[in-house]
């Protein structure tokens, strides 16, 4: 006769609870990744919508011959053209990071993209407010808009306005979650 293994079934014992364990500060759960954060499919279309509008505000106003000579469309063009760049940069940094599946929740990286979307969003809207305010004084104050590109400067100011819509969530979600550390 072949010998044959029993099942052996020994019961374990609940450690009795310490002082230590009683009186241990219960760990802090962080919370998961919130769409719209860097390194999420949210946050890379947010991206992508800041650099398409920033895009499109800078070809409209560039496409006009008359833009160099008033200068808060000179400066709507520089603050597109730093938006656009930093918004593709960041895109791509979103791309790898959705690729490699790479978590993008150092302090370091949040504080420099908090930085970088509050420089680039307070640019933007300066920009698009005195352009709205020159588009405005061309139009309807002088009525001179046959002479100018009025549809251009307006379509170009209220895609600068989108862009900076569209940074404002990364922002304040950067911010918050830099703000809750």
């Amino acid at each position: 006769m072949m010998s044959r293994s029993q099942p052996a079934v020994h019961p374990l014992e609940v450690p009795p609870l310490t002082d230590a364990a009683e009186n241990a500060v219960p760990m802090r759960v962080r919370m998961k990744d919130i769409q719209g954060m860097p390194g999420t499919p949210a946050g890379l279309a947010l991206r992508v919508c800041q650099f398409v509008f920033a895009a499109v505000s800078l070809c409209v106003m560039a496409t006009t011959n008359d833009f160099p000579s008033v200068t808060a469309f000179r400066y709507l063009i520089a603050a597109v053209i730093l938006q656009s760049l930093w918004s593709l940069s960041l895109a791509i940094v979103d791309v790898y990071a959705l690729l490699v599946k790479r978590c993008l929740r150092n302090s370091r990286v949040i504080s420099l993209f908090t930085m970088g979307d509050g420089i680039t969003s307070t640019l933007t809207f300066a920009a698009a407010c005195a352009s709205a305010g020159i588009t405005v004084l061309i139009g309807n104050d002088f009525n001179n808009c046959a002479q100018n590109h009025c549809t251009r400067f307006e379509t170009a100011t209220a895609m600068a306005f989108m862009s900076w819509f569209a940074v404002s969530p990364s922002f304040f979600l950067n911010f918050w979650s830099l703000a809750s550390r």
